[in-house]
């Protein structure tokens, strides 16, 4: 029973709903080559992985690694339940050090770097009124992602509280399954705003449609300290111990930087 609710949940997860990453209509595969990376990585991730897996393939000459990107949440629940990745990109750390409890990874929980919110909307530039943007009673619909399982949902929800605001507009609020599709609801005009995540923002899908963001005081919610971790079904997988140690690397870090994620200590 476990095994075929993972198997389940995996299926699930394959499916992103983004224009960050369209589907193809093929689901990938539960079963993997032993010298393929396999990489379940949130979703504000999108385009640095992108970026990373680019120049670690051209570096390094090492096998493919293949990437499925969707809420730390629901990947959590997949790994617990016997999903063959190899690696772990979580917009927290508290998934990871999960796994770790329960006996599913391989060494230690890493971070790569502290995720920031903004305000996006391509509608109105928020960066007058910052977040009393959002009281703005023509902005009908203001996205943010699924605080039951993204970890930048529930940094958003605090931030709306810590301002007094969630309870005068959550009736406006649409929910995102991920910070990716949460970011989609608002580039297509599905919500005239949202609460992304900074690495979104600076992506060439966000900056191409000319939107304006205002980055949301750190001081409103938790921080978004976010780490990866070596799972099991990486044993004797040099392709994946190589990856991980790639992110330590100056170059992987300029990456990171560059989307938006301050380097974690």
């Amino acid at each position: 029973m476990k095994l075929s609710k993972g198997f389940f949940l995996l299926l699930a997860g394959m499916i992103i709903l983004s224009a960050f990453d369209r589907p193809s209509g093929r689901t990938p595969p539960v079963t993997k080559p032993n010298d393929e990376v396999l990489v379940a990585a949130a979703a504000d991730l999108k385009f640095a992985m992108d970026s990373l897996i680019k120049v670690f393939s051209s570096t390094r000459g090492n096998p493919g690694v293949k990437t499925v990107f969707g809420s730390s949440g629901n990947f959590f629940e997949q790994i617990s339940n016997g999903a063959p990745f190899d690696l772990f990109f979580s917009a927290d750390l508290d998934y990871p050090r999960k796994l770790q409890d329960q006996k599913l990874t391989l060494g230690p929980v890493t971070a790569y770097g502290t995720g920031h919110l903004v305000l996006w909307s391509k509608k109105i530039d928020p960066s007058g009124a910052g977040i009393n943007t959002l009281l703005d009673p023509t902005l009908t619909k203001i996205a943010i992602a699924n605080p039951a399982h993204a970890p930048y949902g529930r940094r958003a929800e605090e931030s709306l509280r810590y301002y007094k605001l969630y309870d005068k507009i959550k009736d406006r609020l649409v929910i995102g399954e991920n910070i990716s599709q949460t970011a989609e609801f608002v580039r297509s005009g599905a919500a005239d705003i949202g609460i992304l995540a900074l690495s979104l923002a600076l992506s060439p899908a966000l900056q191409q449609q000319g939107g304006k963001y205002w980055l949301i005081p750190e001081e409103s919610h938790q921080p978004l300290q976010q780490g990866y971790v070596l799972l099991q079904h990486a044993r004797n997988n040099t392709g994946a111990e190589k990856f991980a140690a790639f992110m330590a690397t100056p170059t992987a870090i300029a990456i990171l930087k560059k989307f938006g994620f301050d380097h974690g200590k």
